[in-house]
């Protein structure tokens, strides 16, 4: 009987070792999808963006020259700017963005303009 004194407490404290580090591992997973939302939020939005910037052009096709722009903010994204090019009929707008001590983003949309004449 006095041999196994205080196996119970130590078969608590396994336990509750166990269960902590799945309570840690589970907290682990939900930052990490917290992260890769976010992530694929701000993706949406600048594929968002980008579309609207070539339905602008696609919509003043005789213009296309005017809509040319560079390092325009865009508020909706972190550090967001928004750069539109323009060569003959071909557009390319990027939309970049960068949250604080991360990588820079960006997304490239490209599309050629019929312009009639």
């Amino acid at each position: 009987m006095r041999l196994q004194q205080g196996a119970t407490l130590i078969e608590a404290l396994v336990a509750v070792l166990i269960f902590s580090i799945g309570i840690l591992a589970v907290i682990a997973m939900q930052a990490f999808a917290v992260s890769t939302v976010t992530d694929a939020k701000y993706r949406a939005d600048a594929s968002f963006l980008a579309n609207q910037a070539l339905g602008r052009l696609w919509g003043d096709p005789a213009n296309l020259s005017n809509h040319a722009e560079s390092d325009v903010d865009v508020a909706a994204l972190p550090n967001g700017k928004r750069s539109v090019q323009i060569n003959g009929n071909r557009a390319v707008v990027t939309i970049s963005w960068q949250l604080p001590g991360g990588d820079e983003h960006q997304f490239v949309a490209e599309a050629h303009i019929n312009v009639d004449n």
